[in-house]
């Protein structure tokens, strides 16, 4: 993969393409580099040209389940990768054994293949630089790390951790941020090689080292941090020998080819740490690019402990994938556009990445029944995904009404699409149609004699107006013409006025006081279901 740069800051940098998409930095000046500010990344960034193959991969721990933050963060991987004709990869980073939480690895792959945006490689489609989940390569970890160590990057720290635990609370007490002494890096080999045949416990860290070069991330420009002067030597093989994340994470980017790191701002601290490892073990880094975070609309953290924010609740609530995805690409950046309603051909079409800003974005979820109601008539007006919303009702509509439904017709392909296209952009989701506003489009409704005496003593005159004027319609109704000749209608009572035999009307189609237009309701039901409902009026009291 190569970068091909034009930079800003011709007096202090020389740019090259090298393979796999590593953006090597040259300091032409590194006297001059005080005049180089790091975080003035809308000036300092540079535009950048995609040559060649891209591979990005979205790394999530299956220690919770997937939440909006990380579904962005894959989304904009996917975005990438389908923008540049490139690999979408999904890696489980499951090293920390003591939190996995059971289910999540398969969770989280059904929730990308739920949201439109599957992996190209994963522990379940499987790849040609699998396997996919860390705990399977172990081993490739252990032979890195034993190589840091061969080559004077690495050491064994047989600290206990009742003496990490006191240099933590010497430090809090003092009012230091707590780091590792590094006080195993100074053991001589034949003191380290005492203590492994002895078989005392160890872990193996890294040694860090001062001189950090400057690296530009593709959306907070250039940055720099002097790690080894504020952190300790980090772990990079754990006592159980699974490794840490910092290992895991480069010996995976390097040997998937990973292209491009398009990650959460949070690691971009760890950044520079992780190419003095890259430097260490003599391999080309990928180009790196650290998204804003995605937080609540009052700045506040998007929190795990918010219930509301795992995907798989969106998908209970009957939150469609497409509005989700359109939200939260519409409270970001990176795109040449904010209207919603986009689909995601949309998004990778409009996606431009050096439009992503340093600002977080703020999601508002409230405005997410808004952006569904959209994306829900979008579906409506395409037949063949209006095809499988009738499936999908077809299932639901028993699951609630089970044995009230009187009618097998309601389950009929041509009702349930009649009923969509009518209340297509009044509905924010499918589970509205089985609730008890809309009960009447599958069951017959129930009201008393009472509840018509108290609206006119004319029911069976009004019901019979209207028998004649559904004979009148044909079996092809309209709203529009209905509309208008209901007004006629009731100017045909005697002693009703039009406001209570609308009443009467919406009584006896629905059983409810509020609705959609009465008008609306029996083009819905249809001219059979009509004579069926008001035929009833017809009777005497307490027959019906």
């Amino acid at each position: 993969m190569l970068i091909c740069l034009k930079t800003c800051r011709r007096h202090f940098l020389l740019c090259r393409g090298l393979q796999r998409g590593f953006q090597s930095i040259t300091v032409v000046a590194r006297d001059k580099w005080a005049e180089l500010r790091l975080n003035t990344a809308a000036v300092d960034r540079c535009c950048s040209t995609v040559q060649g193959e891209v591979r990005v991969r979205f790394a999530p721990s299956p220690t919770g389940f997937l939440h909006l933050g990380g579904l962005r963060t894959a989304l904009y991987n996917y975005i990438f990768a389908k923008k540049y004709g490139g690999t979408f990869i999904l890696r489980l980073e499951d090293t920390d054994q003591n939190r996995l939480v059971p289910g999540a690895a398969e969770s989280i792959e059904d929730m990308l293949e739920w949201a439109g945006i599957p992996p190209d490689e994963s522990p379940r489609r499987g790849g040609p630089l699998g396997p996919y989940l860390q705990s399977q390569r172990l081993d490739l970890y252990s032979q890195i790390a034993r190589e840091l160590v061969e080559r004077g990057h690495g050491y064994y720290c047989f600290c206990s951790t009742q003496r990490l635990d006191l240099l933590k609370r010497e430090a809090l007490r003092a009012g230091q941020t707590p780091r590792y002494d590094n006080r195993c890096r100074h053991l001589r080999a034949d003191q380290v090689q005492e203590k492994l045949a002895q078989g005392a416990p160890h872990v193996i860290r890294f040694r860090l080292e001062a001189g950090v070069e400057p690296f530009q991330d593709l959306i907070f420009g250039w940055n720099r941090h002097e790690v080894a002067q504020v952190e300790g030597d980090p772990v990079v093989i754990k006592a159980d020998g699974f490794p840490t994340y910092h290992l895991a994470n480069i010996v995976d980017d390097h040997y998937m080819n990973i292209s491009h790191v398009l990650r959460g701002s949070e690691w971009l601290i760890s950044t520079s740490k992780h190419l003095l490892m890259y430097r260490a073990l003599g391999w080309q880094p990928p180009t790196f690019g650290h998204l804003p975070l995605l937080m609540n609309s009052d700045g506040s953290k998007l929190s795990k402990r918010q219930g509301d924010i795992f995907i798989e609740n969106f998908c209970r609530e009957g939150v469609l994938p497409e509005a989700l995805l359109d939200i939260t690409t519409n409270c970001g950046s990176g795109f040449t556009t904010s209207r919603m309603g986009r689909v995601l051909a949309e998004l990778i079409s409009e996606f431009d990445l050096s439009k992503i800003t340093t600002h977080s974005a703020l999601l508002d979820l409230e405005k997410l029944p808004e952006f569904n109601r959209i994306h829900l008539q979008q579906r409506i007006e395409d037949e063949q995904k209006c095809h499988v919303l009738i499936k999908d009702l077809q299932q639901q509509i028993p699951q609630v009404y089970a044995a009230e439904i009187q009618d097998q017709e309601v389950f009929v392909d041509n009702y349930i699409r009649r009923v969509l296209h009518l209340r297509k952009g009044h509905i924010t989701s499918m589970k509205e149609l089985v609730s008890p506003t809309y009960s009447y489009l599958w069951v017959r409704p129930s009201f008393s004699d009472q509840q018509v005496a108290s609206l006119t003593k004319e029911a069976p005159h009004i019901a019979s107006l209207v028998l004649r004027l559904i004979e009148e319609q044909g079996e092809e109704l309209s709203v529009d013409r209905l509309s208008k000749d209901l007004k006629s209608l009731t100017k045909q009572t005697k002693a009703t006025k039009h406001r209570e035999v609308m009443k009467l009307l919406r009584l006896v189609l629905s059983g409810l006081q509020q609705g959609p237009s009465v008008a609306e309701m029996m083009v819905s039901l249809g001219p059979a279901e009509i004579r069926h409902r008001f035929q009833k009026l017809l009777l005497p009291p307490d027959t019906s």
